[in-house]
């Protein structure tokens, strides 16, 4: 029993085993894309070229250094999507179980590990939650994956094989909100194919709404009164996001010549849906981002910011934090002494993590984008949409990422590690952390604005 205390103490909190785990799947993976055989001129890729793509694919995140289409070969593209799915399926079990373990419903967090040597009763439920997560990872992307094979197979007449590896890669690419495609324009060729886009989109808004979410809505979507408040929280604002986004690239691209301009009607809105989803944080892009108006440049680095739901494949700030801190505002002002959203309380706890959640992280943006622009010669607009995109493990670029100097694609190397794991390590951090002050200091108001 020494033994197993003396092997287990240096990872007895939940953040050492999510930066160690993560760690070492990157440098697997880059050890791996290293290898002359993953690439398609049987020459090494060079370590920070491997390295990039490997992080990228742990942190589900598609920014790519290199071409995936043209660079990798089928081993490396294989291994780009075992290393999507280790990311994808690891961060949403992982995000799951501590969820439970902030609920309470685990005990103590000394207990898990200890539980996992003497395999106590407990640990049935987390189990049991582990292979709900797993199956419905698998189920979605096997839908996915049959539902694209089916129309590369019959609408773009490719080989059965080659059809279901295409829609086999997407499907778990899509789920898994990384973005990584073999195509070297992405999902541009597709841009008015509802069966591809809408499939893909699918596939992102479920591995982006989390689990916890996805499975109270499989058992209470006729109940809406019965959901939690995170379940309320993350499908309200998801859906708002959605259609604010829509109309956001509707009014600002609608005459683009270089995105929605040459599309009719339908095209435009299916385009512009696609491209308000991607940011949520999926990396695809159907529409050239490049071509796009500073505008909607901006409005992607907010919605790419915010991100997706908790427990889920998404990065991001979460939704579910920018709807605590609507309701926090909105109590705030409204002269209210407690945060109620439905007919529940929210914490003072919960209050304080989104605050320092979301500071936290615009602080990161700002200092990551002065670094960037002071390694390498891109502008305002440019380096800020490579780092809220790295930090949101979105994947979507300007095109600049190929052009960043290797001081700065080590910063963006650093910026999807940290944004793929810092928000949920310090989430759960933050949860955990319980001290109590046994005393109180003499209240002294401090004028504010």
């Amino acid at each position: 029993m020494r033994r197993s205390r003396a092997v287990l103490a240096p990872f007895q909190h939940p953040a050492q085993v999510i930066v160690t785990g993560f760690g070492a799947a990157v440098l697997l993976g880059a050890a791996l894309l290293a290898l002359p055989i993953s690439t398609q001129s049987g020459q090494s890729a060079g370590w920070l070229t491997a390295l990039f793509t490997a992080t990228s694919a742990v942190c589900v995140t598609g920014l790519a250094v290199v071409d995936t289409e043209s660079h990798w070969s089928l081993f490396g593209e294989l291994v780009i999507a075992g290393l999507i799915q280790i990311g994808g399926l690891g961060i949403m079990t992982l995000a799951t179980l501590f969820t439970l373990l902030v609920a309470g419903r685990l005990g103590l967090r000394a207990k898990l590990f200890a539980q996992a040597e003497t395999r106590a009763s407990s640990m049935t439920d987390v189990r049991h939650v582990v292979r709900r997560v797993v199956v419905f990872s698998l189920a979605s992307e096997a839908i996915a994956a049959l539902a694209l094979t089916g129309r590369f197979l019959f609408g773009y007449d490719e080989p059965f094989g080659r059809a279901l590896y295409l829609g086999t890669f997407h499907a778990i690419s899509a789920f898994n909100n990384a973005g990584f495609a073999l195509w070297s324009d992405s999902l541009m060729r597709f841009v008015t194919d509802p069966w591809i886009c809408l499939t893909v989109a699918a596939a992102v808004i479920a591995g982006g709404l989390g689990f916890p979410v996805v499975f109270e809505l499989l058992r209470t979507w006729r109940r809406p009164r019965r959901w939690s408040v995170l379940t309320r929280i993350t499908v309200t604002v998801t859906a708002v996001l959605l259609v604010v986004g829509t109309l956001a690239f509707l009014i600002t691209e609608w005459h683009n010549p270089r995105t929605l301009g040459p599309l009719d009607d339908p095209g435009k809105l299916l385009a512009a849906f696609f491209t308000a989803v991607m940011p949520r944080t999926a990396g695809f892009n159907s529409i050239d981002i490049a071509g796009m108006y500073p505008t909607s440049w901006l409005a992607t680095d907010l919605l790419m910011f915010i991100g997706g739901g908790s427990a889920g494949t998404a990065g991001g700030i979460k939704v579910t934090t920018l709807g605590m801190l609507v309701f926090v505002i909105w109590s705030e002002m409204r002269g209210e002494h407690e945060v109620n959203i439905g007919h529940r309380r929210l914490p003072e706890t919960a209050q304080r993590q989104a605050v320092s959640i979301t500071l936290i992280s615009v602080a990161l943006v700002a200092l990551s984008t002065y670094l960037l622009m002071a390694l390498t010669p891109h502008r305002l607009d440019q380096a800020l949409f490579e780092v809220v995109s790295a930090f949101g493990t979105v994947g979507l670029s300007t095109g600049i990422t190929a052009d960043t100097t290797p001081a700065g694609q080590v910063l963006l190397v650093l910026l999807m590690f940290i944004g793929r794991i810092g928000p949920l390590t310090l989430g759960s951090a933050l949860a955990l952390k319980d001290r109590t002050r046994r005393y109180q200091l003499p209240e002294e108001r401090v004028i504010v604005g």
